[in-house]
């Protein structure tokens, strides 16, 4: 075997058993034992886990982060009735109220959808580096390469219950993020999604998927990070032609 394969070998842990709370815990600071550990792709109860944590930190949170929602929904409102003259404050504010009630329902579906897309971007990336993974096994790397969104939820509402609620006019303005320092009223839409995926957190998820896909793929380490950049910067041009479309 040449010698990246030696490299890949050298360091690919020994799959050992856990429980699905302990690799929760350990992605932390082992995730490269609960890669190797799950590298049969078995996402379906970590993803479940993953959403019934998220939809409970959100109820828990949901208070701290009004002022956050209020802003963005008059922010998306105004822009809406701007291109739609026919819109009124009664059918908006119906809107926000249908959206309010089924705020667990979208958050779970869109933490579904991103870990699906990620996965799927992650296998298709990791084809062209030779990486060995299946298509199930990327999806449990994403899987897991999302647990710090919810440290991210609650450092987040932490945030927003120390700060004036002036200051709260966006979510990022409780980002730790290049977004924000960008004024979401006067910037143009379309140039604060790339910032905002300049992130502590999107880049803590970005290195699990890189360590994911060089345990699983076996692959080497610089190929596993460029896998992971590439996954970044696709995952980055949704938000981008949605800001452009909206702008």
């Amino acid at each position: 075997m040449g010698s990246n394969g030696d490299a890949v070998k050298e360091v690919e842990p020994s799959p050992g058993k856990a429980s699905l709370w302990e690799d929760f815990v350990d992605i932390f600071y082992a995730p490269s034992s609960v890669f190797a550990r799950r590298s049969d792709g078995k996402f379906g109860l970590p993803l479940l886990l993953l959403i019934v944590v998220g939809v409970v930190l959100f109820f828990l949170t949901k208070n701290a982060m009004q002022p956050i929602m209020d802003a963005e929904f008059a922010r998306q409102s105004a822009a809406a009735m701007r291109k739609n003259p026919g819109l009124d404050a009664e059918r908006m504010a119906a809107g926000r109220g249908f959206f309010e009630t089924l705020q667990p329902v979208f958050f779970a579906v869109i933490l579904t959808i991103s870990v699906f897309g990620t996965g799927l971007v992650l296998w298709l990336v990791g084809k062209l580096f030779d990486a060995k993974e299946s298509v199930a096994a990327a999806i449990m790397v994403a899987t897991y390469s999302e647990v710090p969104r919810l440290v991210q939820i609650l450092v987040n509402a932490a945030q927003a219950l120390f700060m004036s609620p002036e200051k709260l006019n966006a979510i990022n303005s409780v980002g730790l993020n290049l977004a924000r320092f960008m004024d979401p009223d006067r910037a143009w839409p379309a140039l604060i999604p790339v910032p905002s995926r300049v992130d502590l957190f999107t880049i803590w998820v970005t290195v699990l998927l890189a360590i994911g896909i060089h345990v699983v793929g076996k692959i080497p380490k610089q190929q596993a990070a460029i896998v992971a950049a590439i996954t970044w910067a696709v995952r980055a041009l949704p938000p981008v032609l949605g800001a452009l479309r909206a702008a």
